[in-house]
C-alpha cells in the first residue's frame, strides 16, 4: 500500500473501529439497565465478550468483506447480495473466534463455550445487521453525493472552457475583421461608392458597425439565438461583396421557426468566414456560397456550403477556427452535437448538428 492510499485507510478503519464500540458500548449501557447483569462479574464477562467479538468481527469484515463488495461492483452484482451473507458469515465465525481466544485466555470455562457463544450471537447478529446495511447506505448515498458533484464540478470546468474558447473566438475575429488590409479595403470601397451609390456606401458603413459590434460583444453570453447570428452573417457577407464583387454569390435560407433557436455565439459566422477565405476567395472565377437550416424537436442542423474544392476536419491544423468550434461545441454539448463536412453535387458543406435547447 502506497503512502498516499495508506492515509485514508487508517482514517477509514479508525472511524469504523469508533463506531464499532461506541455502537457495543450503546448496547451494553441498554443491558446493564436492564438489570440483565446482576453481579460484577457478569458486567466484566459481558463487556469483555461483547468488544472482543464486535472489533475482531469488525476487522475481520473491514479487510475482508470490502474487498468482496468492491469486486461485486466490477462484475455489476448488486452489493446487497454479498453485504448481508457476508454480515451473517463475518458475525458467526467473527463470534466463534473471539469465544476461542477468550477460553484460551482464561475469560471462559470450557463447559460454557457453546452456551456463551449462543448468548453472544443473540445480541451480536441483530447489531451487525442493523450496523452493516446502515453503513452499506450511507456509503451508497456518499457515493452518490460524490458522483453528482464530480458531475457538477465537471460541468462548471466545462462551461468555463466554453466561456474561454467563446472569447477567444471573438478577440480572433474580430482580429481578422480589423486587420488593416481587411479595413483598409473596406474603407477604400465605401470612399468609392460614396460618390456612385451613397445609399450603398450608408448601407456598408452600417453592415461594418454591425459586425465590429457583435464581436466588441462581452457580455458573455455562450448561446444566442439564431437570427443574431444570421445577422452578423449577412453583414459580413455584404462587406465581402463589396471586395470580391460578383465572385461571391451567396444566399440565406433559414426557416422563420428556426430563428429563435439558441446557437453558439460565432459558430455560423465562423463557418461562413471559413467559406469564403478557404472556398471562393482563392477561386478566380468566384463561388456560390449557401447557408441553410432544418431541424426537428431535438436536433437542429446548420449547413454552411460553397463551391470550393472542400477540405477534411481530419487535416485541419491546431487553432484553426472550425478546430476552436469542434472543442466550443465538445465543451458545451458533449457527444450531443458534431461538425460534419461532406460534399453534395457542386458544394463542399459543413455541417454543424446541435440540441435544441
Amino acid at each position: 500500500m502506497t503512502t498516499a492510499n495508506a492515509a485514508p485507510f487508517k482514517h477509514k478503519f479508525a472511524f469504523s473501529l469508533l463506531w464499532t464500540n461506541l455502537a457495543v458500548a450503546l448496547v451494553d449501557l441498554i443491558v446493564i439497565a436492564s438489570g440483565q447483569v446482576p453481579t460484577l462479574r457478569s458486567l466484566l464477562h459481558t463487556l469483555v465478550f461483547t468488544f472482543v467479538s464486535a472489533n475482531l468481527t469488525s476487522i475481520l469484515a473491514l479487510f475482508i468483506l470490502g474487498w468482496l463488495i468492491e469486486r461485486a461492483a466490477v462484475c455489476k452484482l448488486s452489493p446487497w447480495k454479498v453485504l448481508i451473507p457476508g454480515i451473517l458469515l463475518f458475525t458467526v465465525g467473527g463470534c466463534l473466534l473471539a469465544q476461542a481466544l477468550l477460553e484460551a485466555a482464561g475469560f471462559s470455562a470450557t463447559q460454557h463455550f457453546w452456551l456463551d457463544y449462543y448468548h453472544t450471537l443473540r445480541f451480536a447478529v441483530p447489531l451487525a445487521l442493523v450496523f452493516g446495511m446502515g453503513a452499506m447506505t450511507h456509503a451508497s448515498l456518499l457515493g452518490r453525493v460524490q458522483a453528482m458533484e464530480q458531475k457538477l464540478h465537471e460541468k462548471e470546468i466545462a462551461e468555463e472552457r466554453s466561456r474561454k474558447l467563446a472569447a477567444e473566438a471573438r478577440l480572433r475575429s474580430l482580429e481578422s475583421w480589423i486587420h488593416p488590409h481587411f479595413l483598409f479595403n473596406t474603407l477604400n470601397s465605401i470612399s468609392a461608392l460614396i460618390a456612385l451609390d451613397p445609399a450603398r456606401a450608408e448601407l456598408i458603413v452600417g453592415r461594418l458597425a454591425t459586425v465590429l459590434r457583435a464581436s466588441l460583444d462581452t457580455s458573455g453570453n455562450s448561446l444566442i439565438p439564431l437570427h443574431q447570428e444570421i445577422a452578423m452573417v449577412e453583414s459580413y457577407l455584404d462587406i465581402e461583396r463589396v471586395r470580391l464583387g460578383d465572385k461571391l454569390r451567396g444566399r440565406v435560407e433559414v426557416p422563420a421557426e428556426l430563428r429563435e433557436t439558441m446557437v453558439p455565439s460565432m459558430s455560423v459566422q465562423s463557418l461562413v468566414e471559413n467559406a469564403v477565405k478557404h472556398g471562393i476567395g482563392p477561386l478566380s472565377e468566384g463561388g456560390d456560397l449557401l447557408v441553410k437550416a432544418h431541424g426537428d424537436a431535438d436536433h437542429l442542423s446548420i449547413e454552411v456550403g460553397d463551391t470550393g474544392p472542400g477540405f477534411d476536419l481530419a487535416d485541419l491544423c491546431p487553432g484553426h477556427g472550425l478546430d476552436k468550434l469542434v472543442q466550443r461545441l465538445d465543451a458545451l454539448f458533449g457527444d450531443r452535437a458534431s461538425l460534419n463536412v461532406f460534399r453534395r453535387e457542386a458544394y463542399s458543406i459543413v455541417e454543424m448538428v446541435l440540441p435544441r435547447v
